[in-house]
Parts: C-alpha cells; structure tokens; sequence
C-alpha cells in the first residue's frame, strides 16, 4: 500500500507536469497518480497480467494517471 502511495504520488506528478496546462493543480494531480495506481493495477489484475518492479508499476501508475487527467478534463469541460 505504502508502494502505491508513494509511486502514484511520483506518477501524478509527472502526469501533471506532462499534462501541463490541463491539470487540476498538483494536489489534485497527485490524487490522481494514486488513483491512477490503483485503477491501473487493478485493470492488469481483471486481465491476469502483472508489471513486476518499480519501473513497471511506475509506467502503470504514469500511464493510468494521464488517462484519468484526460477523463476528468473532458467531464470538466462544458
């Protein structure tokens, strides 16, 4: 648990910095890295797949935060 806080937190924050001028703030940003962590290790978990190592749960976390930051900003947008 401490792992997924820790590289969600990393995640986010380069989320955020890859999504610059789209972001929620780095707060928010960071939330959504954890989250992102999360959602995506669980999405691997439903397909029976696992990226073993900081690196790939890193790549996971990146990838599963920029794909929330994209989600949230099309339902933020009017």
């Amino acid at each position: 648990m401490i792992w997924y806080l820790i590289i969600g937190l990393v995640a986010g924050g380069m989320a955020g910095y890859v999504t610059s001028g789209r972001s929620f703030g780095l707060l928010a940003d960071l939330i959504v890295g954890v989250l992102g962590a999360w959602l995506g290790g669980e999405a691997l978990n439903a397909f029976g797949l696992d990226w073993a190592g900081i690196l790939g749960s890193l790549v996971l976390a990146f990838a599963g935060a920029v794909i929330l930051l994209a989600f949230l900003r099309v339902i933020k947008s009017p």
